[in-house]
């Protein structure tokens, strides 16, 4: 059984956003020689989120619309008042989001690529850009 380890480094370019990554994955993948196994999808950033849906995107600027609804920007947050002065720092929104989002995904490997459905990919959810994003990626299997 073989665990190989890789990433990609992803650079958001405004607050809100989601970027397809499966190119990146499926070329971590591939590098790993796995035929047969998993592959865990890891953001380790506490602003940001990964999932696997279709790849369009209107349903990207949905899906954000919808998050902005229920967590906004602009509401009193604790944490926010806390670091007043930084602008940096107003991002509790961002941090409550990743909660329900989280910050990995894994995905069957089969003949050396992921077993995706025909409209899924893998989406990286920035929530606090533009920043630069590590995707590392882990494969376990033969």
């Amino acid at each position: 059984m073989t665990v190989w380890r890789g990433s990609a480094e992803i650079r958001t370019k405004r607050r809100l956003e989601v970027i397809d990554v499966t190119r990146q994955v499926r070329s971590l993948v591939a590098q790993s020689g796995v035929r047969e196994g998993i592959v865990n999808v890891w953001l380790g950033h506490t602003t940001a989120g990964v999932t696997v849906n279709e790849a369009d995107p209107d349903l990207w600027e949905d899906l954000l619309e919808t998050l902005s609804r229920l967590v906004p920007l602009d509401a009193h947050y604790r944490h926010n008042a806390k670091y007043a002065g930084f602008s940096r720092e107003q991002n509790a929104h961002a941090h409550i989001i990743s909660m329900v989002m989280q910050p990995e995904v894994t995905i069957p490997v089969s003949k050396g690529d992921l077993m995706l459905g025909t409209w899924q990919s893998v989406l990286l959810v920035e929530l606090d850009g533009p920043r630069t994003r590590r995707v590392v990626v882990t494969v376990v299997g033969d």
